[in-house]
């Protein structure tokens, strides 16, 4: 694979929607091969590796989500896409198959925590 193939992405590893916690992670992905639970992985790995996701090492990143696409219009919640659509819930996929674009940010989140928020979307400081 050579670089040309690789395009950069942007992860909002999110920790607390209700306070907002979140950090972002560029990472250059290739589209045509990467899978949906490969990409995973490769957050998960950095997250245990990288000392400023120290913090984040607690919560269970179970879900991807597409936030928003380049030059695409983003949400008003600032830390989460909050419509129904866009889940990447078919691990298996090639981010290619499933729209993923260069400069698409993606959402890495706890399911559990997000359904919660969703009910009662309060935000805590």
């Amino acid at each position: 694979m050579d670089s040309s193939d690789k395009v950069l992405i942007t992860v909002r590893i999110i920790k607390s929607f209700e306070y907002r916690t979140c950090r972002n992670m560029v990472i250059p992905v290739d589209i045509k091969t990467t899978t949906i639970d490969q990409l995973k992985q490769q957050c998960q790995d950095l997250i245990n590796s990288d000392s400023k996701f120290k913090p984040f090492r607690t919560v269970k990143f179970d879900t991807l989500k597409i936030y928003t696409q380049a030059f695409g219009n983003k949400t008003q919640n600032l830390i989460i896409n909050l419509e129904d659509a866009g889940f990447l819930e078919d691990g298996d996929a090639i981010l290619q198959d499933v729209g993923i674009i260069s400069e698409t940010e993606l959402s890495l989140f706890n399911r559990e925590a997000y359904d919660a928020f969703k009910k009662n979307p309060a935000i805590k400081w």
